[in-house]
């Protein structure tokens, strides 16, 4: 089976994303890998410290660290730490993710659903 586009190397791009946000004056930076209709795949860095602002959740999403540590925090008081490794469904409320350390992360999402498909 052939891929329509080249494969990416998840860990080359999380060492020059994070390189990125390690000199942004915000800590942070994203790039998207993949697009395809609803689904993107977007991998975000994050400098210990540094938060990405509470924000709605897609129709469905999954985090998979892929270095260091991170905590995501929703409306209602819960939290999650995950760090390398580890894989979670993100909530489907307004949630928030803070770097306990540098940290680079694959944010999986379905922005939609098409019509008819309600599984």
């Amino acid at each position: 089976m052939t891929s329509p586009t080249a494969p990416h190397d998840l860990s080359a791009a999380a060492d020059t994303i994070l390189q990125t946000a390690l000199q942004s004056e915000h800590g942070r930076h994203a790039e998207l890998l993949v697009l395809d209709g609803h689904l993107r795949q977007t991998v975000i860095a994050l400098t210990s410290g540094s938060r990405l602002s509470d924000h709605n959740a897609p129709p469905a999403a999954t985090i998979q660290v892929l270095r260091g540590a991170i905590e995501v925090t929703t409306d209602s008081g819960s939290s999650a730490r995950l760090s390398q490794g580890q894989l979670d469904q993100l909530t489907k409320e307004r949630h928030g993710v803070m770097a306990m350390e540098d940290s680079v992360f694959l944010l999986t999402t379905v922005t939609g659903v098409e019509e008819g498909s309600h599984g």
